[in-house]
Parts: structure tokens; C-alpha cells; sequence
């Protein structure tokens, strides 16, 4: 029997949900397994797991999901929370507590891979215990050793997507394959450029030929910024958007644009015009990340879950349902056992040519930082 799928990307659900950005609205559910909702104490008995919303298959239509599974095979008391709204946010939620020594309640957290990044950086987290997550041996090559943990020591990537170019074949008439293609002069006034900076930035790099994993300062990617202001000055561009494209992309407001693959993946179900594809300069790579606060209470039992978490049986199930690309090695042959479409989709399985062009955005100093999003905002009116 396959695994309950959700209808929409969780990106898109943020977004529609009203959760999306600095300002977010916190989710107030928090939604205990094994009947508890203290996260202290324990240390391999208890766990407080905190998440994005919409990003585990759940207990639902006669299928049994992850948090509950986990809970029957290790006895550990489970508390899953979907609070993880957005990255700025959440940061501005921990800061005063990690910032000044304390501790906060969870025992993993899910941030991105560049904010990952930062709390490493800050001392924020803890060495995960991969003595005790046998299974972290299954983590594809790909994830290994990323800008945001050089030495791999202090995260384990979740769930992972693409950007690249979404577009409308019944707008455009033809097959689109490079970056170039978001600036071709047929299109004017029917592109968009996504609110996400290193997606939009990163993929403009990569079509000028620099690699958005390399990029230190801001001289290094201000060709990149150039592109993007003139082809705003000269209408180019429709509008920046967040995960509100999709509709704009259906419509045929949009010809074509910057936008995700999970994404796409879901809005095939119901517009086949919908394509994406990764153009032939690459795209880039993002994941959210499982990582232990300072100071973490249960970082056994944090252990545990990771371990169950990366057998591939039970990943396949997450990727049934959640339907973004798997960091963990050997899904794709469990997922063809629960749903052989999913496991053929080369949106989540891409082949290791595609892979060799998908690259993560560096990891910016925070002062770099602040100069591309200064520079970012400028360009798109944020």
C-alpha cells in the first residue's frame, strides 16, 4: 500500500498558510506521540524532535507514520513539533537562550544548511553522536562534508530539493535548457525570479559561469547582482515571488522562472504544461538539516532517531509522502516496492552527471552576508 502523499510541496504550504518569512506565524500545535509533551530529561528515553510543518508522513488513511513507527520500535517518548517556521525567525527565537548559555527544549532541530552553518559557527551545537547512528553510513556522497559542516561532524542532512528553471511549454513553445533561457528577449515581462536569494543568485552564477560554492566576498558574485538589476530595469522580469510562481506559472503569467523541484513535482499532478529542468550550467542544491542544540538533553536518544530516520525503509516511507530528494542511500529501491512511479522520477532520483551539477551556496561570513541580502532586497523591492 503507498504511503499518504500530501497535496502541495511544504514550501507551498508555508507560503499559503501564512507562515512563510522573517514575521512568520508560529504554529501553535505541538503534536505529542506515546501520549507525552515533555521534552526534558531522559536522556535515551525521551526526545523533543522540532520540524518544519509538513515534513514527515504522518499517522493518517490507515497508514502508521514516522514519529509513531519510531516510538514502537525504540520506547522513547516523542515529542514532534512543527514550529520550525523559517530560518531568520526561528533564529531570532534562540537567540536570546543559546546566545547567552542556555539551553532550548529540543533535542534536534531542522534548520537549512546555511543556518546550520551559522549555529556551528556561533558554538550553537553539539558534535552529534555518530558512534551511536550506525546507519549515518548511508548518507549519499553528494550530502558529505558540505561548506555549512566541512568535517561532517555536527549535522545529518533531512530531506534535500533543487532549484532550477520551472516553466509553461504551452507559453514558451519550446523546450528550455539554460539559464540564458530567463533572458531571452521572447520572454520579456513573462519571467520570475524567486524572493529566495541563494536560489535566484546561485542559479544566475552558475549560468556566468561561477561556481556559487566558491563565493567568499561580494565582488565575487556581483556580476550575478548585475544580471539580475539590469533584466529588472529593462522588464525582463515580471515579479519576484515566493512559492506563489506555481500559480503564476499555470496561469501563463509566467513563461518561465526560478523555482523549486518538489514543487513541480506536485503541480504536474495537475497542470502537465508544468516542466522543470535543470539547466545544462547546473542548478543548486539546498537541504534542511538535523542538528543538536547546545546543551541538548536527550542527544542518546537524539541518536536513536537519527539512526531509525536513515534506514533506508524508513526514509523511502518519508519520501513517499513528502516527495523531495533523500540524503539517504538505498530509498529508491524501497520506494519502488511502495510506489514505482515516485522511484523512476528523476526530479528525486537524478543520475550522478545531473548530481555532479547541483552545488550548494558557501557558506557567507554573516557580514557577507548582510551585503548580498542588502544588495538582494534592493534589486527586488523587499
Amino acid at each position: 500500500m503507498n504511503a499518504p502523499k500530501r497535496g502541495f510541496s511544504r514550501r507551498e504550504l508555508l507560503i499559503r498558510s501564512g507562515v512563510v518569512g522573517a514575521a512568520g506565524l508560529s504554529l501553535p500545535a505541538i503534536l505529542a506521540a506515546c501520549g507525552g509533551d515533555d521534552g526534558g530529561g531522559g536522556g535515551a528515553d525521551e526526545l523533543f524532535v522540532e520540524n518544519w510543518p509538513y515534513y514527515i508522513d504522518p499517522t493518517e488513511d490507515g497508514a502508521t507514520g514516522t514519529i509513531d513507527r519510531f516510538v514502537a520500535a525504540s520506547g522513547v517518548k516523542t515529542t514532534y513539533s512543527e514550529a520550525y517556521n523559517d530560518n531568520l525567525e526561528y533564529f531570532a527565537k534562540i537567540q536570546p537562550l543559546l546566545g547567552t548559555g542556555k539551553t532550548i527544549d529540543p533535542d534536534i532541530i531542522m534548520p537549512t544548511q546555511w543556518m546550520a552553518g551559522r549555529l556551528r559557527k556561533l558554538g550553537w551545537l553539539e558534535k552529534l553522536p555518530v558512534d551511536k547512528v550506525p546507519n549515518a553510513k548511508n548518507l549519499e556522497d553528494a550530502f558529505k562534508n558540505p561548506p555549512s559542516d566541512p568535517t561532517g561532524e555536527y549535522s545529518l542532512p533531512w530531506q534535500a530539493g533543487t532549484a532550477g528553471i520551472a516553466y509553461n511549454i504551452d507559453v514558451t513553445g519550446r523546450e528550455l535548457k539554460s539559464v540564458a533561457d530567463l533572458f531571452a528577449p521572447e520572454f520579456k515581462g513573462k519571467i520570475g525570479m524567486l524572493t529566495e536569494m541563494r536560489d535566484t543568485i546561485g542559479l544566475l552564477l552558475l549560468g556566468l559561469g561561477i561556481n556559487p560554492s566558491t563565493v567568499t566576498s561580494f565582488n565575487d558574485a556581483a556580476p550575478a547582482f548585475e544580471q539580475l538589476e539590469k533584466a529588472k530595469a529593462d522588464g525582463q522580469i515580471r515579479a519576484f515571488t515566493g512559492n506563489d510562481y506555481m500559480d503564476d506559472l499555470s496561469l501563463g503569467n509566467f513563461a518561465a522562472c526560478v523555482g523549486w523541484s518538489g514543487d513541480i513535482l506536485q503541480l504536474q499532478a495537475d497542470n502537465p504544461s508544468a516542466r522543470f529542468v535543470i539547466p545544462e550550467e547546473g542548478g543548486t542544491l539546498w537541504w534542511d538539516t538535523m542538528v543538536v542544540p547546545k546543551g541538548a538533553k536527550n542527544t542518546a536518544a537524539a541518536a536513536k532517531f537519527m539512526d531509525y530516520v536513515y534506514d533506508p525503509v524508513q526514509a523511502a516511507q518519508i519520501t513517499a509522502w513528502v516527495q523531495y530528494m533523500s540524503p539517504v542511500k538505498g530509498v529508491r529501491e524501497e520506494l519502488a516496492k511502495i510506489d514505482p512511479e515516485l522511484a523512476d522520477d528523476p526530479l528525486l532520483f537524478p543520475d550522478d552527471a545531473t548530481r555532479a551539477r547541483l552545488y550548494a551556496f558557501a557558506d557567507l561570513s554573516d557580514d557577507v552576508e548582510a551585503e548580498f541580502e542588502e544588495a538582494f532586497s534592493a534589486i527586488t523591492g523587499a
